[in-house]
């Protein structure tokens, strides 16, 4: 049963992870997500269904277009591979929870919330890949997905009857306005207004004190990446990087591993 618990949940990010894959190009570029079939970024050609297998489909073709013989990205590989993995892992996660992760968030909010938890830890999850991905390629954070991940977490932290849902509220919604008084301050050029929406509704998923350890695993990831790019001259001092991945990339640590961060810091 648990290997079918494995293969199944393993499809099912991977398919997700197709679609983010479709989203994360088409959202940026204010091209419909409901209509159309999946195309050829090069020839604008419809991808046949038999072509659009995850990873399968990339391999068969040795990652080209069978129309246009044009090289297709590696994202979308990594983006189907990455999701697929994520969902591994959580799986994975929830069958150990009494041995090895009995403490962290995932444990916790099924401990607590039971199979609900599931359905929006993992929506949740594709939300923030998203984030990850469009923000990387293109320095913005749609507001799309900032409302979809507010809807998810209010509905699902109101009627699962969270008490602590006012504390979690102020505490988004005080790292919030820090976000926002730093866009303010730097003009835009210290961070961005999708940041400070991100925090808001991620930081009231999350709340005290899962968020501020994220917000500063987020900004020390930040910190060292921008270092190492300065270092091989990729960047320079005062231009801007992207802060979205690191919160994204910061919220899959605090979810599986947080508890042993708290730990060190004396939670």
């Amino acid at each position: 049963m648990i290997p079918f618990l494995y293969f199944l949940l393993a499809a099912v990010g991977l398919v997700f992870g197709s679609f983010l894959g479709a989203l994360s190009y088409r959202l940026p570029r204010n091209i419909s997500i409901i209509k159309g079939r999946s195309f050829c970024p090069n020839c604008q050609k419809p991808i046949a269904w038999f072509d659009n297998i995850p990873l399968l489909s990339f391999l068969l073709l040795k990652g080209r277009c069978r129309n246009c013989q044009k090289k297709i990205s590696w994202r979308y590989f990594l983006i189907e591979f990455s999701t697929g993995a994520i969902f591994v892992f959580y799986l994975f996660n929830l069958l150990n929870c009494h041995f090895l992760f009995s403490q962290n968030l995932a444990c916790r909010l099924f401990s607590q919330f039971g199979m609900s938890s599931v359905v929006v830890s993992l929506v949740l999850f594709l939300i923030v890949i998203s984030i990850f991905i469009i923000d990387f390629e293109k320095k913005i954070i749609p507001d799309e997905l900032n409302f979809w991940g507010l809807v998810l977490t209010f509905f699902f932290l109101l009627f699962s009857g969270y008490s602590g849902i006012l504390n979690s509220f102020f505490w988004g919604s005080f790292f919030s306005s820090l976000f926002i008084f730093i866009y303010l301050l730097t003009r835009g050029r210290g961070m961005g207004l999708g940041d400070a929406k991100v925090v808001f509704w991620l930081g009231f998923f999350l709340g005290w004190p899962w968020i501020i350890l994220w917000l500063l695993l987020a900004f020390l990831t930040g910190a060292g990446v921008g270092i190492i790019l300065i270092l091989l001259k990729k960047t320079s001092f005062g231009k801007e990087i992207s802060f979205g991945p690191f919160l994204a990339f910061s919220f899959f640590l605090i979810f599986f591993f947080g508890d042993k961060f708290l730990i060190w810091m004396g939670f």
